[in-house]
């Protein structure tokens, strides 16, 4: 075969080449826009209110504590509807764990926001003590009457349905409601006690097994 001969065969290969490569390049094009078109955005959490009535620690590291909190739950999306299974709210101090309370299990349609209420009280022994520092630091917060770093986070069990496809049971990443800074209520009265301005809580990648 002569070489001029070679030259349609060649042609006709990177031809074939150009189309493979312009075929990927409009479906990878096509699946990104679907991704970012329906794929769910997380769904939002928010502490609106919370208050602080009672938080007594003593010197064997027993905790005596009243702390409610209002936390918004948004469904942003419009695929998107959420079963929580289980939820526990866990309340911290300066990192120390010291109350958890299970919450009423619910469903949450598409683009709607739930309420839900977190009350801890009771007396307990801190899972950790506080360090040197910290211990200062609570001396410091008692006197003032505001407390410092503390924190709600939410531990799911959830399952949820996008369009026609439907979940089995997995846990979210921690929701985290941080940096709560909360002034002393006494005696029932909060007319003098500074408001609480809300927090945003973080959660990344909600509708992924951590």
């Amino acid at each position: 075969m002569a070489i001029s001969e070679y030259f349609p065969v060649i042609g006709e290969w990177i031809k074939n080449i150009f189309l493979m490569l312009f075929t990927l390049s409009f479906l990878g094009g096509g699946i990104f826009v679907l991704i970012i078109v329906y794929a769910p955005s997380d769904i939002k959490f928010h502490v609106t209110d919370a208050s602080l009535t009672k938080f007594n620690l003593t010197n064997n590291n027993t905790l005596d504590y009243k702390l409610e909190a209002n936390i918004t739950s948004r469904n942003p999306n419009k695929n998107v509807i959420v079963y929580y299974r289980e939820i526990a709210a866990i309340a911290f101090y300066k990192d120390h764990k010291f109350a958890t309370v299970n919450l009423t299990p619910f469903d949450q349609g598409h683009k709607t926001t739930s309420f839900l209420h977190v009350l801890f009280e009771g007396k307990g022994v801190m899972k950790n003590s506080l360090k040197p520092k910290q211990l200062f630091e609570y001396d410091q917060e008692t006197r003032l009457g505001i407390y410092h770093d503390l924190a709600i986070d939410l531990d799911i069990l959830a399952t949820y349905k996008f369009l026609t496809h439907k979940s089995t049971r997995y846990n979210p990443p921690m929701v985290q409601c941080r940096r709560l800074s909360l002034s002393l209520v006494s005696n029932g009265n909060s007319s003098s006690t500074p408001s609480f301005h809300g927090r945003k809580c973080r959660i990344h990648h909600f509708f992924e097994n951590r």
